[in-house]
């Protein structure tokens, strides 16, 4: 029944036609003197909705309280009938104020979805805690149109949804979702709950105007090239053209860490035979794929290269390109020779030759042992550094990640991190990016291991 979940409806808004979400229908009715009993527009009789956290505990918890259901209770005594009626674990069940702040999610998230950076509207508790609108008001079930099959159930950390995008926006979800257990996919509930357009005019990969379709499953995108019939679908009836919903605005130019140039969008490659060089499997040539104009053989898949760990999420196009200066920067300057001032230490460090090997002598940088070859010791204090650690750069561009990366110290006995690429916990120097909801390290040692296979991998391919 629609009455219990959330569903959409197709209505004019804004001078478009769109599906446009509407809760379920909380009918709160009160007896009248005759005992019959109807629907009332009383305030008193109206949804009263419970922090998220509550809920969580108790899967058969009711998403709200009905002031109906309250009988014989004094309106100034209602805060203290749910705090005694509804407490569980300690934790007292208030009114969710209304919040309304519009820049109130900038400085964090909502505490159920663990979505920051998008969202409006909140609700915020007496726990101290903040949530979506969306989040509070998130019925048990929803009926959506990207997922027509089944209808989602509001989980909180769902079985076997461990890094799954949200179907509408492409970021991981996490924490209070709407999951399908049958196809596992899932949405952010703000996500859920969005007004879809039926038309979109004018969409940046084609001129014509491109329509909703919900059955997708037999559709082929022309943009990627792929079948993905769990992502919503737009087509063009005009010109037989289907393009996915997050295909549709895919970018005209950009950047990618696994080749040094610009990519630009093609549409097709003209029945050129060739393999993308990021999975290494064919290219059809009548769909899109992006290619480098001045590495004439250099062509890759459309979902291959806006992957996450490809893609830093730029669109190139009209912005002018500038010349690489990653190289240009030195980790030290020369203060003579065979002396240097390295920018991750305070101190000069003078160039030696290691003759006798010391068990007690360990690089800073990628903490290894001191026993064959140059290395820098400073003139002040034990600081050691392997000359290749110390020529290393300080700002890179990894295949492994798309964001450049910047060289740091971690003082190795105080603390350690989690390398990305071999998940080990290591120390000394590091790349690390500081983008927000990135937080990418790589131990130096794993990046000398990887510029050296990368450059095998060429000359044996």
């Amino acid at each position: 029944m629609d009455n219990d979940r959330g569903i959409f409806h197709m209505m004019e808004k804004d001078g478009k036609l769109s599906l446009v979400y509407r809760p379920p229908i909380i009918q709160t009715r009160s007896p009248t003197s005759s005992g019959r009993i109807v629907s009332s527009d009383n305030p008193l009789l109206q949804p009263f909705f419970l922090c998220p956290i509550v809920r969580w505990k108790n899967r058969d918890f009711p998403y709200t309280i009905r002031f109906s259901s309250i009988t014989n209770v004094p309106f100034g005594s209602i805060i203290n009938y749910v705090r005694i009626k509804y407490v569980h674990d300690d934790h007292f069940v208030l009114p969710l104020f209304w919040c309304n702040n519009k820049e109130f999610d900038v400085n964090g998230g909502c505490s159920a979805c663990n979505g920051s950076y998008f969202g409006t509207d909140y609700y915020f508790c007496n726990c101290n805690q903040m949530f979506h609108k969306e989040c509070v008001e998130s019925p048990l079930k929803i009926k959506h149109p990207f997922h027509p099959e089944h209808s989602l159930e509001c989980y909180i950390h769902p079985p076997f949804a461990h890094n799954i995008e949200c179907l509408c926006c492409g970021r991981i979800a996490s924490g209070q979702v709407y999951y399908c257990s049958i196809c596992r996919v899932l949405m952010h509930p703000i996500c859920a709950m969005k007004t879809i357009p039926m038309v979109i005019n004018q969409p940046k990969r084609y001129d014509h105007p491109l329509i909703f379709f919900p059955r997708q499953n037999s559709l082929t995108c022309n943009v990627c090239g792929l079948l993905r019939k769990l992502y919503s679908t737009y087509i063009c009836a005009i010109c037989n053209f289907v393009a996915h919903k997050d295909c549709m605005y895919s970018p005209r130019i950009i950047k990618i860490s696994r080749h040094p140039h610009r990519l630009s969008y093609i549409s097709s490659l003209q029945s050129r035979d060739c393999s993308c060089t990021i999975c290494r499997q064919s290219i059809d040539s009548d769909y899109g794929a992006y290619s480098c104009a001045m590495c004439g053989d250099y062509v890759v898949h459309s979902r291959c290269t806006l992957g996450k760990d490809v893609w830093d999420g730029e669109d190139l196009e009209n912005v002018l390109e500038e010349d690489n200066k990653l190289q240009d920067v030195t980790p030290f300057d020369i203060i003579s020779d065979g002396v240097i001032l390295h920018f991750l230490h305070d101190h000069h460090l003078r160039l030696e030759v290691c003759r006798l090997y010391d068990e007690n002598k360990f690089c800073q940088a990628c903490v290894l042992p001191i026993f064959e070859g140059n290395f820098y010791s400073c003139m002040e204090c034990d600081f050691i550094l392997h000359e290749t650690c110390a020529n290393s750069c300080c700002i890179i561009q990894h295949a492994l990640h798309p964001h450049q990366l910047t060289l740091e110290h971690v003082e190795y006995d105080s603390y350690r991190f989690m390398c990305n690429a071999c998940e080990r916990f290591c120390g000394g120097f590091i790349y690390g990016c500081h983008i927000r909801e990135c937080k990418f390290y790589l131990d130096i040692q794993k990046k000398n291991y990887f510029v050296k296979y990368a450059k095998q991998y060429v000359i044996n391919n």
